[in-house]
């Protein structure tokens, strides 16, 4: 390729971004509008980003895109001037335009020429009746009257390529620059920040093991103390007394350094977490961009979808400016897509219809998109005719699909499920958009690759409504994480229908396969170390773990050894070189830097199909024998919050401790000197006694000073944290990032599980 050509292309590169920029201002500002058609910013904007593009045409020499810019900008013009209130026809007219000049800027897929004289005509006509098709052509030759507020075009100063890299500024989103990154660097900048992340929380076990020294050195100094009382009344020599002062005076100069040393790096590993959160926080937002990048299109194509089919229908947005990961927006394109045209031609009746059912001609979709508890929820609901559950229930009959008499008796939750079927349509004819069997069964499909669900809904006569759940990442998937033949499996939370504990009573045989009840059916129970291939545990308890897992109507229960608990994995995919691991779906890192394996639930539900087809599945081993209960470790609460307090009391409860609780620091050291704990959890400001006073106090006690101390308090200052430290705490969590794994994972830290 020559220098001139390598230019000429770098220049049509730079042309094809400004238009697919501008064509999108366009768009926007046209349909808004059809609806006013007097709104002056939006003449503004769409006059402006028509001029842009012609004298973008024309630095790039592309005289078809400086022809149909020009009369788009005519048109504008004249529309701002007062001369011409726009019609239907115009807006038409312009948005023919705004595609054109999208082809044009697009390589391989130019209109012909006659195909833009023609369109330069009927702007012509539209502007004036009298004029000819040449004027607007003619115009392009002559000097242009600059337009005011805009620059002209000074060609003769500078060549082409020269003033196109110098009007081009760095684009801006919400004032800051934006750069072009490409995916597979920030899928690398997100792997090293998670993995960053994970190597801070190896810090976690040796803090614990620091604090289990502390504790030791302190029994350590207590017993030798101990021993030094006793020998008081022994005639010791001098030799004895002396090297019994040097013992005592070295266990005290390494006791001091090893609390000195446990600070330090107790402050590095919460610096060094903090800013690895940050880190991973700041690649992961990168990687997140506005839900209105998928709906650019949208608008457009609901208003030219219904124009098609004579009907008057609008889609209003809400939420499009919630951020979302790249990925997730990319493969939610074409299912929203498809609910959108659903909802036009399927919901929406037409105006005659609509008046007739006192109704507003125009009918109404509209999308909601937020985050909820960690996940994206798009709601789009339209307020049309509802699905004709009698039409639905004749198409299941005529398919087959289920007896005249067990269809009769199907609710309308369960006849709107047939929706969802491969191939089930209840259009008789093939139309445009309609009748192929390429139904909701392809939504379903793609919002649950995306590990998300999608629920339909619908008032007979007042519209239907579609849920949509999918996480806002594929980078990071919040997981169950269990254990399984002495290995941590993760299965993602989207998929799990709940989580249950069975007694060997509770299973029952039907039809030679072991099952439950759960919610009203039977349930298949099948075991986890047979579908993952790995050795069933010799110590298992009586109560089986189960995690009901569920994929449209296919579910079972799968019993595992363990529940470790909830956790967010950061995805990291497994080498293609391994090629599709059965009912394993790809790996992550767990807080200690072990890896988990991340369950593919839909393929691990073909895989009980397999078994129960070849008849292979295995019995689960039902165990009856009585296990003698051991001592349960005791907790003391200490906090003035009624609220807090029995969150964390029922916390704790559920994990099996033996929790008592006090209502403030005077309450819990009464407490501490009558009762034995093995840990005391406190708050720092309360009533009588704060928890910093109370520390000292138990420190201070002979008997007490062993005991290990957790603060838990809103304060997350430094200054805060150093204090509690200080006083004697051997842990200290803040309410800001208090939450179930949270604290329960400190307990464990400090005095291991509920069992002594």
């Amino acid at each position: 390729m020559t220098p001139e050509q390598m230019r000429d292309a770098s220049l049509q590169e730079l042309f094809s971004l400004e238009a697919e920029a501008q064509t999108q201002v366009l768009s926007t500002g046209l349909l808004a509008l059809e609806r006013n058609p007097t709104l002056a910013d939006q003449l503004e904007s769409c006059m402006r980003a028509a001029h842009s593009l012609k004298g973008a045409a024309r630095i790039v020499g592309i005289d078809a895109g400086v022809s149909v810019a020009h009369v788009m900008e005519d048109c504008l013009v004249s529309a701002q001037e007062g001369r011409l209130l726009l019609c239907p026809e115009h807006i038409d007219a312009l948005l023919q335009g705004t595609d054109l000049l999208m082809r044009i800027a697009t390589p391989n897929n130019n209109p012909q020429g006659a195909e833009i004289e023609a369109y330069v005509a009927r702007m012509a006509q539209l502007l004036d009746p009298n004029a000819t098709a040449a004027a607007p052509v003619m115009a392009e030759l002559q000097l242009e009257a600059p337009v005011p507020g805009i620059e002209p075009v000074a060609e003769d100063i500078e060549p082409p390529a020269a003033k196109t890299l110098r009007k081009r500024k760095p684009a801006t989103e919400n004032g800051e620059r934006v750069l072009r990154v490409t995916a597979e660097r920030l899928n690398s900048l997100l792997d090293l920040s998670s993995k960053s992340l994970v190597e801070t929380l190896r810090l976690k076990p040796h803090l614990a093991a620091m604090q289990r020294l502390k504790r030791l050195q302190n029994n350590s100094q207590r017993a030798l103390e101990n021993l030094n009382t006793h020998l008081k009344d022994q005639a010791l020599s001098l030799e004895a007394r002396e090297a019994l002062e040097d013992a005592r005076r070295l266990l005290a100069q390494s006791q001091q350094l090893l609390v000195e040393k446990n600070t330090e790096l107790d402050e590095f590993a919460w610096q060094a977490g903090q800013r690895a959160q940050v880190l991973y926080d700041t690649a992961l937002a990168c990687r997140m961009r506005p839900f209105a990048d998928v709906l650019s299109g949208q608008v457009r194509m609901v208003r030219d979808l219904g124009r098609d089919l004579g009907k008057q229908v609008r889609l209003e947005i809400e939420g499009e400016k919630t951020q979302v990961d790249r990925d997730v927006l990319e493969k939610l394109e074409a299912p929203l897509t498809h609910l959108l045209r659903n909802a036009v031609d399927h919901g929406i009746e037409s105006p005659e219809q609509r008046l007739l059912a006192g109704k507003p001609a125009e009918g109404l979709i509209r999308l909601r998109v937020s985050h909820q508890a960690g996940l994206l929820v798009l709601e789009l609901s339209d307020d049309g005719n509802g699905v004709d559950l009698e039409k639905v229930r004749r198409s299941i009959i005529e398919r087959q699909l289920s007896p005249a008499q067990t269809a009769a008796q199907l609710s309308e939750e369960e006849l709107l499920t047939f929706l969802f079927l491969p191939g089930f349509s209840l259009r008789d004819t093939v139309t445009e958009v309609s009748g192929r069997g390429v139904g909701l069964d392809a939504v379903q499909h793609m919002v649950r690759q995306l590990r998300g669900a999608v629920v339909l809904e619908q008032t007979a006569g007042e519209g239907s409504r579609f849920h949509l759940e999918v996480p806002l990442t594929l980078s990071v998937v919040r997981s169950l994480v269990v254990e399984v033949g002495d290995e941590a499996y993760a299965f993602p939370l989207a998929h799990i229908e709940r989580m249950c504990d069975l007694e060997p009573a509770d299973i029952v045989q039907v039809e030679g396969r072991q099952h439950f009840w759960h919610e009203g059916r039977h349930v298949g129970l099948v075991a986890a170390t047979q579908l993952l291939q790995r050795p069933a545990s010799q110590n298992s308890p009586q109560t089986l773990k189960v995690v009901v897992i569920r994929e449209r109507d296919a579910i079972y229960g799968v019993a595992v050894e363990r529940f470790i608990g909830e956790r967010t994995l950061v995805v990291l995919p497994l080498d293609e070189r391994l090629g599709k691991v059965q009912d394993i779906s790809a790996g992550a890192l767990l807080d200690d830097g072990s890896v988990v394996l991340i369950v593919d639930v839909e393929d691990m539900l073909r895989s009980v199909d397999k078994l129960l087809n070849t008849g292979r599945l295995e019995r689960i081993a039902r165990h009856s024998s009585k296990v003698v209960e051991a001592a349960r470790k005791r907790i003391l609460v200490v906090d003035d919050s009624l609220t807090v307090r029995e969150l964390q009391r029922k916390l704790l409860l559920n994990r099996g401790y033996d929790v008592a609780v006090a209502v403030d620091g005077m309450d819990g050291w009464n407490a501490l000197r009558s009762e034995d704990f093995d840990l005391l959890i406190t708050d720092i400001d309360m009533p009588r006694m704060d928890g910093i006073e109370l520390v000292t106090l138990l420190r201070r006690d002979n008997r007490l000073q062993s005991l290990p101390v957790m603060v838990v308090s809103y304060k997350d200052r430094e200054e805060d944290r150093r204090r509690g430290l200080d006083a004697g705490a051997d842990y200290y969590l803040a309410k800001a990032s208090f939450h179930d794994d949270a604290l329960l994972d400190a307990v464990v830290e400090l005095i291991g599980g509920a069992r002594a």
